[in-house]
């Protein structure tokens, strides 16, 4: 069985594609600039799917953080990368993908010296699905109140990615109507 190759697209300042270049070789101490998303997953009961990021993986392994996250592939909005990414990360189907933070962008280092550096519009989808994560992607997952989210995040902001709290900082993320 081979491995299918997963590209990233490449980006300028504004956004603009230059190219693409391959997942497995573009994070690195010099990382260039390329296309991502985030989106936080919400349920009907107002709470945000919060997720440990696997061990295994190459950026920020074992860290919290936002329901996922991923990368557009060459010629697909990042709205379609969130409907496809939900299912292959977490096991579920979203529906309602609404942009929140369409000009998100972030440039930050983790502990290995390993720099992501992307233009990452954020959305919210929600989903009725029970969560079945791929244990490649996914170490853990909880379902959380959003105001309980935020304290969690300025009381102990190590715990997480860094993204998810300047996402957070930008954006007031939604809490269930009582």
């Amino acid at each position: 069985m081979h491995a299918t190759t997963e590209f990233v697209v490449l980006v300028d300042e504004a956004g603009n594609a230059l190219g693409t270049a391959d997942k497995a070789l573009v994070h690195t101490m010099d990382t260039p600039r390329h296309l991502a998303f985030s989106c936080h997953v919400y349920r009907a009961d107002g709470r945000v799917l919060v997720t440990r990021r696997a061990l295994q993986k190459r950026t920020w392994p074992g860290v919290w953080t936002n329901s996922f996250c991923g990368h557009p592939a060459p010629g697909e909005t990042p709205a379609s990368a969130v409907v496809r990414r939900s299912m292959a990360e977490l096991g579920i189907t979203v529906t309602d993908v609404t942009p929140v933070l369409p000009d998100f962008r972030y440039r930050a280092t983790d502990a290995s010296g390993i720099v992501e550096n992307e233009i990452c519009p954020v959305f919210t989808a929600f989903t009725t699905d029970e969560v079945n994560p791929n244990p490649a992607e996914v170490a853990e997952w909880f379902w959380m109140d959003p105001i309980e989210l935020r304290v969690a995040v300025a009381t102990a902001p190590f715990a997480f990615s860094p993204w998810l709290g300047w996402q957070l900082e930008q954006w007031r993320i939604p809490v269930a109507a009582a």
